[in-house]
Order: C-alpha cells, then structure tokens, then sequence
C-alpha cells in the first residue's frame, strides 16, 4: 500500500506496525485495584470447577502440581499489567512467554483442554507486537493441534472455539493500538495548529510592523529634516500627517490581521511602496496597474513587493527602484550596496509564502550592484488551484 506525508499509518497493513509495541495510554487508565478485580472475575468461572474436580477424590502429586501451575497461571493473568512498562521491555517479553509455556502445560496436564489457553493468548496479543503475538499465540495452537492429532482426538470443537477467542482478541487489541495512534496524533495536530497560528501572527504582524514603521521613520526623519531648515513648512506638516495616518493604518492591520480578516492588495502596495520611496527621496519605477498579474497571485506578489521595497528603505542605501510584473511572475531590483545575500525572518516568510502556491523565490546581487528580487509561480502550479492559507508557516521580513 503507498504511503502518503503525513498520514497515520494504525492498521496492520504497514509492517512497522506488525513489530511496535503497544502504544502507551493516553489517559489515567482504570482506578488502581480495578484490574485485578476484573481478572478475578473473569478466572473464576474456570477455575472453580477443576479446583473442584481436582480435589474432590483426594489429592494425589499430579494435582498439586497442576494447582500451583493455575495458581501460578491466575497470577499472571491478574497481575499482567504491571509488566506493561517501556523501560521492561525485556521483562514484559519474559512474562508473556512463561505465561503461555504454564497455559500450554496446564492443557496437556488437564485432559488436553484448550480452553485454559484463552488467558494466555489474549495476554499475549495485548502485551506483544502483534507480529509476535500471531507467531507464540499461533504456535501454540498448532501445538496443541499437533498433540490433538497424533493422540487421535477426533473433536475439535474446544480447539476451534479456542482459536476464534484467540483471533477476536488479536483484532481487540489492534483496535485499542490504531485508537491510541490517532489519540496521540490528535494531541500532535492540535499542538501544532496552536505552534502554526503563532508563527502566521509572529510573520504577518512583522510584514505588516516592519513596512509601516519603516515608512513611518523615513517621513518623520524627513519631516525633522525639513524644520530643522526652516523652509517649507507645509511639507512639514504634510509629512507629519502622514506618519499620523500610517500610525492608524498600521494599528489598524494589526487588529484585522489577529482576527484574520486582513487581506494585502497588490495594487495598494504599489501604492504605498510610491509614498514610502518617494519620502525615502528614493526614484521609483512602479507600474501604474496591476492587471496583468494572475489574481490568484496578487496577494501573494502584494507580499513579496512590501517586503521587497521595506528592505531597499532599511538595508540598501538605493537611489532607484524598478519594479516589473508579469503574469506569473515579480522582479524588484535596486541600485544599493548589493553585497551577500542572507536568507533573513523576511526572505524566509516569503519563500514559504511562494511554496504555499507552488512558487519560487530568488534574491540575487547583480554583477552590476544592487540587489534583485525575484518571486514566479510556474503557470501549471496556477491552473492547479494551489493557494497560500491564512496559516501559512511563519518568517517575516529581513
């Protein structure tokens, strides 16, 4: 059977499974005492009568014997789980044997009964790998059929009988290890749903933080600028404004991007990258429309474009930006420092938004100076329908 990423493999169709352990308890389990209880119930119904027949003629050596060996076989039975630790592993494996080797001679010391063989054999499949409890649990049927046959017994009843318990047990206990796996990959999915929702409010509130402040220091380092020469002062009220309105804007994001209403437009970060390098004194090549663009990838380049244009404000040092579009692809290049490329918080949120959609990121330092941005979704990646969710992996911006 072909296995998918990411899917739980429970039944015995995957052959890890035939040969693991059973998977611990998820919860508190029964109240102490409650097993043994329950054992003992379950015991007396067999064991009281062939106490009874064993000793009501007097007791001869044979019967003590075989009264130790149920004695010693009830124990077992009722004190099973505390064989059942991770850390014993090899005294859970020693158990479960000498278990079923007293099973197996207390049925050939009682009249060739199968039926004493139950308790072991259920013990067994839910103490062993089932790999292991199928070849003891099977062996010892076939041992006894074995005896059955070359004894000449003609009646298989007990023995069919024995084998369907056995088997129904086999299944019992594979259920309870396929129901563990999924309890124990619930536990995980829901601990990462929390981890991812932290990562997308970690990378879409540094997005967000880092282009605004970014623009919003480049205005009011203008706006100082211009009152610390005295002239032009409406300027400077003008750019004193507008840090005032990105201040709301930002604080507004940040509420709608917690609650997860907030969606980027490519054609308004066009716009907002315009404003941004034009106070950062920066001459901008932008496109006036963005229509050309797929509009399954607008969110996605409206990213790639905020980061890109935060990062020539902070780190570059440019005095001009280009940026094209084309259909399924994105380019923004300055004429800054260049210098090595390291993978930031920002380059790495955006390479995991393009993989989200089937996508690429580059970012380059030409021969030529500068730095080069590049985000491309191959148009079969388009025509499939791929999509970045709302929970995408966290990064951020450079």
């Amino acid at each position: 059977m072909k296995d998918y990423p990411g899917r739980v493999q429970t039944g015995l169709n995957n052959r890890e499974n035939w040969w693991s352990d059973m998977p611990p308890r998820t919860g508190s389990g029964p109240r102490p005492g409650r097993w043994a209880i329950l054992g003992i119930a379950f015991i007396l119904p067999s064991f009281i009568p062939t106490a009874v027949e064993l000793f009501s003629d007097g007791v001869t050596g044979e019967e003590l014997v075989i009264a130790a060996l149920m004695v010693a076989y009830g124990a077992c039975y009722v004190l099973f789980p505390l064989s059942l630790s991770p850390s014993r592993r090899k005294t859970t494996y020693t158990f479960s044997v000498v278990m079923l080797l007293i099973g197996i001679a207390l049925v050939f010391l009682h009249d060739n009964n199968p039926y004493i063989l139950i308790y072991a054999t259920a013990v067994l499949s839910f103490t062993l790998p089932a790999g292991w409890a199928l070849i003891l649990d099977g062996g010892a049927l076939l041992l006894v059929l074995a005896v059955h046959l070359a004894i000449g017994k003609d009646d298989f009843g007990d023995l069919v009988a024995t084998t369907s318990i056995t088997a129904a047990m086999f299944f019992m206990a594979n259920l309870v290890r396929a129901i563990r796996k999924l309890e124990a990959a619930n536990r995980e999915i829901a601990t990462l749903a929390v981890a991812d929702e932290r990562e997308r409010l970690a990378r879409d509130l540094h997005d967000i933080l880092g282009h605004s402040l970014t623009t919003i220091t480049v205005k009011a380092g203008l706006a100082r600028r211009i009152l610390e020469s005295g002239k032009d002062d409406p300027r400077a009220l003008q750019e004193i404004s507008d840090v005032e309105n990105l201040t709301r804007s930002a604080l507004s994001d940040i509420r709608a991007t917690v609650s997860e209403y907030r969606e980027v437009s490519l054609s308004a970060e066009v716009a907002g990258a315009r404003a941004a390098l034009r106070a950062a004194e920066i001459d901008a090549d932008l496109p006036h429309a963005v229509d050309n663009v797929d509009p399954a990838l607008q969110r996605t380049f409206g990213y790639v474009l905020r980061e890109a244009v935060t990062n020539v404000l902070r780190h570059s040092g440019a005095k001009r930006v280009k940026v094209r579009l084309g259909k399924t692809w994105l380019e923004v290049e300055d004429d800054g420092d260049g210098g090595e490329v390291t993978a930031g918080n920002g380059l790495r949120g955006l390479t995991e938004r393009l993989e989200a959609v089937g996508g690429t990121l580059t970012a380059t330092a030409p021969s030529a100076g500068g730095w080069l941005v590049r985000a491309e979704v191959p148009e079969s990646a388009v025509r499939s329908g791929a999509r970045a969710s709302l929970t995408e992996p966290a990064g951020g911006c450079a």
